[in-house]
């Protein structure tokens, strides 16, 4: 099964790199430098071919190589979900990022409809034992991988909230300003809450399918404050929330929880390795089920996970990436690392000199 995948990539003033151009045959990918030569830069920038502020989240500005601060763009051509596609993305100067799609403007939601990244990054190490908002975006990138439109649905849930809360804040008691913004909310929440259990439903059946080195994790979705009735709990919930001064009920209150099945043992209680691998097996369950949708497995980004691998689960690994037909970029300090890809991948060496990026494919 053949994946979806990155044909060319060129970044111009992004990070570390003021100028590159990297092409892609559609194997697995090894960047190999050591620290600092930009490694993880490339993979932010293929992070920013979907939708959202990338896998460090960064703000636009932040983009920009230093010290020029001229702006950034990332171009890249795409074999997508149904066909191939040219996308740019950028930011001028002082300006918010814009993306064009085949030389059209388009929003951000609309990289979710042609293609699918998912990745693995050092910060998500603390995953289960930091607290509920990152768990609640790593659920929420994975069911936007299954469901482009949970994007719109989580954007338009936060500003009907953003909204109640200033009124909340500014000690607003007339109901007629809360019905409009409590119905959005509502209706946002029954779908995003119907995309996350449908995502959890999806992951729990490609993990308890797949022939794997990976542990199982048995998530769960959990609310401090659940409620069958979200409209009544809103209103009943007005006096309270204002002397909070914010929304105390809602799908934004939501936690994931996670079981190293076969043992029993709940994520955040697990060895740090034990965390790692739960997290892998997860992002190889979504990979797996993608696959199964669309019929070509997700672009993967995998930022320094074969070192914190012992060798047979590193090879385990790639195994299982290859098997799905996956384009997964990964990153790591020693070639060594990926000695068992052998042929099965491209290979590129990153070095740094005078803060400027450089990369070479290696034959």
């Amino acid at each position: 099964m053949s994946g979806l995948s990155i044909i060319d990539l060129s970044l111009s003033h992004f990070r570390s790199h003021r100028a590159a151009r990297i092409g892609f045959d559609g194997r697995p990918v090894a960047l190999i430098g050591p620290n600092g030569a930009g490694k993880t830069n490339i993979l932010e920038a293929i992070s920013l071919l979907s939708p959202g502020r990338g896998l460090r989240r960064a703000g636009a500005e932040e983009l920009s190589r230093k010290p020029e601060a001229l702006g950034w763009k990332i171009t890249a051509c795409l074999h997508g979900t149904n066909a191939d596609h040219e996308v740019e993305t950028g930011a001028e100067a002082g300006q918010t990022r814009s993306v064009r799609i085949d030389g059209k403007a388009a929003t951000q939601v609309s990289l979710a409809r042609i293609t699918r990244v998912l990745w693995l990054v050092p910060a998500m190490d603390r995953l289960w034992i930091e607290a509920a908002e990152g768990r609640r975006r790593f659920l929420d990138r994975m069911t936007l991988s299954f469901a482009p439109d949970h994007a719109e649905a989580v954007l338009t849930y936060e500003k009907a909230m953003r909204d109640r809360n200033r009124l909340l804040k500014d000690q607003v008691q007339d109901a007629h300003w809360y019905r409009a913004l409590e119905a959005r909310m509502v209706d946002a929440a029954t779908q995003i809450e119907g995309n996350r259990a449908a995502t959890l439903r999806r992951l729990s059946t490609a993990q308890n399918d797949a022939d794997t080195a990976f542990p199982s994790a048995a998530l769960t979705l959990v609310n401090p404050e659940p409620t069958d009735d979200l409209a009544s709990a809103l209103v009943e919930g007005r006096r309270r929330d204002m002397a909070a001064g914010r929304t105390l009920v809602g799908p934004h209150r939501a936690d994931l929880s996670g079981i190293y099945a076969d043992k029993g043992v709940a994520a955040d209680q697990c060895s740090t390795g034990e965390q790692k691998a739960l997290l892998v097996s997860l992002i190889l369950a979504n990979a797996r089920a993608l696959a199964q949708d669309l019929g070509a497995a997700p672009i993967l980004l995998l930022d320094e996970v074969a070192a914190h691998l012992d060798a047979p689960r590193r090879a385990a690994l790639y195994d299982e990436i290859c098997a799905l037909g996956a384009q997964a970029i990964m990153t790591g300090t020693e070639s060594q690392l990926f000695d068992t890809l052998g042929s099965r991948a491209q290979v590129f060496a990153l070095t740094e000199t005078a803060n400027q990026s450089q990369i070479k494919e290696i034959q």
